[in-house]
C-alpha cells in the first residue's frame, strides 16, 4: 500500500464527532479493514474527540484537528486540540477516572481507546491543549485467512 495522508480541521460541536469518525473510518478504508477493525477505529476516534469537545473546550468553542496517515498496512491517527489540557495526565489515563462526574461519563475513554488501537501515546500541556496518536495495524488478506 502506497503512503497516504489527510487532514480535517472542524469546530468542538458535539454533531461533528459523528462526521470526525466516518471521515477517518472513509480514510481507512482503503486499506481494506475488517467490519471489527473499522468499529475499532471509529470508537477510538469517537473517544478522542469527544475528550477534546467536553474536556478540551468546557469553557467555549475551538477547533480540533485529526491528522491521519497510512503507511504500509499501518494507519496513525492524531487527533489534536488547543484547548486547556490535563492537569494529571496519568491520573487522567486511569480506568474509570473522571472529571465530569455530572455528565454521567464512565471514565474510560483512554482505556477504550487503548483496547482498540495497538498504541496510544497522549501528550498534554495545561493551558495549550492535547494531542492523541494511535495506530492501527489492519491485517493484510494472508493475515485474514490464518
Amino acid at each position: 500500500m502506497e503512503n497516504n495522508h489527510m487532514k480535517l480541521e472542524f469546530l468542538s460541536k458535539s454533531n461533528n464527532e459523528s462526521f470526525s469518525r466516518v471521515v477517518v473510518a472513509a480514510f481507512a478504508s482503503q486499506l481494506d479493514p475488517t467490519l471489527e477493525e473499522l468499529s475499532d477505529i471509529k470508537t477510538a476516534v469517537s473517544e478522542a474527540v469527544t475528550n477534546a469537545i467536553i474536556h478540551g473546550y468546557e469553557y467555549g468553542e475551538g477547533v480540533i484537528v485529526i491528522e491521519s496517515t497510512i503507511s504500509g498496512n499501518t494507519i496513525e491517527i492524531t487527533v489534536s486540540d488547543s484547548g486547556k489540557g490535563i492537569d494529571n495526565l496519568e491520573e487522567a489515563m486511569e480506568p474509570f477516572f473522571t472529571s465530569k462526574p455530572n455528565l454521567e461519563r464512565s471514565g474510560m475513554g483512554f482505556t477504550v481507546m487503548e483496547t482498540f488501537m495497538d498504541s496510544l501515546v497522549v501528550e498534554s500541556l495545561d493551558g495549550k491543549g492535547t494531542m492523541v496518536k494511535m495506530t492501527k495495524h489492519i491485517k493484510n488478506i494472508s493475515d485474514k485467512e490464518r
